[in-house]
């Protein structure tokens, strides 16, 4: 069992000792880690730089995780930053002027960069270089700052809303896929050796069908089980503690939370199946659209249980079957439905 000081670390702490170090420790994205694989292996022969790396897709993924283990395995020192830390034009320039030789700078929700910090990224990721106006009217001059070679990382959940010339310079762009639950569970019982959890198959499949897809979601439920095992049960993750505490948690059979069901139940039962904009969902259940787009709605189209359309989202006859309400008749069905079912 784990100790009680390990007991007392903070969730985010934990995330840190969770990830995986190497590609050959990080379960999933097969194709990514054989193409990221072959760069790596040619960038330390050639003794150069790794070509600037693009990674998006869903939170929760491994986006961070995969950044870390690129660093590790080129042998090279990581710079961590976001979008919207990067305010000004000199804040990058600082980062940039202090990154080593063979560096790697890794910008989260890089997707959130200003129009004007983003362009001093371009002669950086070319050419190495920064190009840095001093003085203003008339006296104004201009002044190119060599930078040692790195390599950017850059890691969105808005693919589209990075700019094509931005998008045009990173070597390598890459997407990542959710998981398997034969991946998912893999990663729990990695993290279980980790965190010396008694954990039976049995009761880490059970989260493993709840994490939709997502390791970052099945380490959360597995430490929230962690807890209830240890203070309601004997320590042991089986399959009716893992059952117990997740019913606690108010997940269900497929891993759908409470903010899921209002989504899905906005949309039947206030408002007949749709079509329904996103921003009246978003006010209905009092959520951020951002947070309802990003977060809740990849999983639900995953499983086909809603539909994007140009007149707004729609709930499928699968959605209506989990509820376990009644598919309205024919002649009730909005013509968005009808051709999305055929009918």
């Amino acid at each position: 069992m784990i100790s009680g000081e390990s007991q007392s670390s903070d969730d985010a702490g934990l995330d840190r000792t969770l990830r995986p170090r190497r590609l050959g420790d990080y379960v999933g994205q097969g194709l990514i880690k054989q193409n990221l694989d072959i760069a790596i292996q040619a960038a330390r022969l050639r003794s150069e730089p790794l070509d600037h790396l693009l990674l998006y897709g869903p939170p929760g993924l491994g986006k961070t995780t995969l950044a870390h283990v690129v660093a590790h395995e080129m042998g090279s020192p990581v710079k961590i930053t976001s979008g919207p830390a990067i305010e000004r034009p000199g804040d990058l320039a600082a980062i940039l002027t202090g990154l080593e030789e063979g560096s790697i700078l890794f910008i989260d929700e890089i997707h959130r960069l200003s129009r004007v910090v983003e362009e001093v990224l371009y002669p950086a990721m070319e050419e190495f270089a920064i190009d840095l106006v001093l003085g203003k009217g008339p006296g104004a001059r201009s002044l190119r700052l060599n930078l040692k070679p790195f390599t950017l990382i850059g890691a969105t959940t808005r693919y589209s809303m990075i700019s094509s010339p931005l998008r045009d310079r990173f070597g390598s762009i890459h997407r990542l896929d959710f998981y398997s639950t034969d991946e998912t569970l893999a990663i729990l019982e990695r993290s279980a050796r980790i965190l010396e959890l008694q954990a039976d198959t049995g009761g880490l499949s059970e989260i493993s069908k709840r994490s939709r897809g997502t390791p970052r979601v099945a380490n959360r439920l597995l430490r929230r089980v962690r807890d209830y095992a240890q203070v309601v049960e004997d320590g042991k993750i089986t399959t009716d503690v893992a059952l117990s505490a997740l019913s606690r948690l108010q997940i269900d059979s497929i891993g759908l939370d409470e903010i899921d069901h209002k989504v899905l139940q906005v949309l039947v039962e206030k408002f007949g199946g749709g079509p329904v904009g996103l921003e009246t969902i978003s006010a209905a259940i009092s959520e951020e659209s951002d947070t309802v787009m990003d977060v809740y709605e990849p999983y639900l189209l995953q499983l086909g249980f809603l539909e994007r359309t140009p007149r707004g989202r729609l709930a499928t006859r699968s959605a209506y079957a989990h509820l376990g309400v009644p598919f309205p008749a024919k002649e009730n069905v909005s013509s968005s439905q009808a051709n999305l079912f055929g009918d």
